[in-house]
């Protein structure tokens, strides 16, 4: 009995503790349900079924003790933004799987390394298709140099969402279909500007887009013109 108090204790801490960043639920097919929860920046956490998704977990934007351990964790590229070995580390378990780059998996010495073009299906319940993220700008293609980094489509029941990393609004979004979520980052001269976050919406369609990594950017300001192209923008706490 005392090990299931402890037990319970350390769930309700965990959950109160994830209660003190925005969660945005859908419901899919199933009636099971998807939770996005938006801790900072570019990363994220994604809850299905029991099963977690840490994305680009970094220790300044979290406290990751107090989270759920990762069943899967996805890294986008190495900077220190968006790497952080010691989140890693806590986030992880002799089952977490990690899905990294390969410059990513040179400096952990682990991960399973992820190249741009590929589909893989790392549990029953995920697809993942890994697309390219890079600057096109002259002047910033040493921030992202072209087929270095990675953006992800996550496939989960009948939702695909779309994590692009760091990126500009780059020709291959042309071919992302069905998109029901996207994550575009909005902050020049490192990712994107507003007008090219609004090419890059309208290139892929997403149904929901949430703005992240936007720092100062007057993300604001793409809801109007999107709204009438039938996209829902939603601003959250991912500065």
């Amino acid at each position: 009995m005392k090990h299931l108090l402890t037990l319970l204790l350390m769930t309700i801490g965990l959950t109160s503790y994830a209660q003190k960043f925005q969660s945005d639920k859908f419901s899919l097919p199933s009636g099971k349900e998807l939770s996005i929860t938006f801790i900072k920046h570019g990363t994220l956490m994604l809850s299905y079924d029991g099963h977690t998704i840490h994305i680009d977990p970094v220790g300044m934007y979290a406290d990751y003790s107090q989270l759920p351990k990762a069943d899967l964790i996805l890294i986008t590229h190495q900077h220190g933004d968006h790497l952080d070995k010691e989140a890693i580390a806590t986030l992880s378990t002799p089952d977490t799987h990690l899905i990294v780059t390969s410059t990513v998996n040179q400096q952990l010495n682990k991960g399973e390394i992820y190249e741009n073009g590929q589909v893989k299906r790392p549990f029953p319940w995920l697809m993942i298709e890994t697309v390219p993220a890079y600057n096109t700008t002259p002047d910033r293609q040493k921030f992202h140099p072209k087929g270095r980094d990675n953006a992800y489509v996550l496939n989960i029941e009948d939702q695909r969402i779309y994590i692009a990393g760091d990126t500009e609004d780059i020709p291959e979004m042309k071919h992302l279909k069905d998109i029901d979520i996207a994550f575009l980052p909005v902050n020049q001269p490192y990712t994107m500007t507003l007008e090219q976050a609004l090419n890059a919406a309208r290139m892929i369609k997403p149904t929901i887009l949430y703005p992240y990594h936007y720092n100062d950017t007057k993300v604001e300001e793409l809801v109007a013109p999107l709204k009438e192209e039938g996209i829902e923008v939603r601003i959250r706490d991912l500065q």
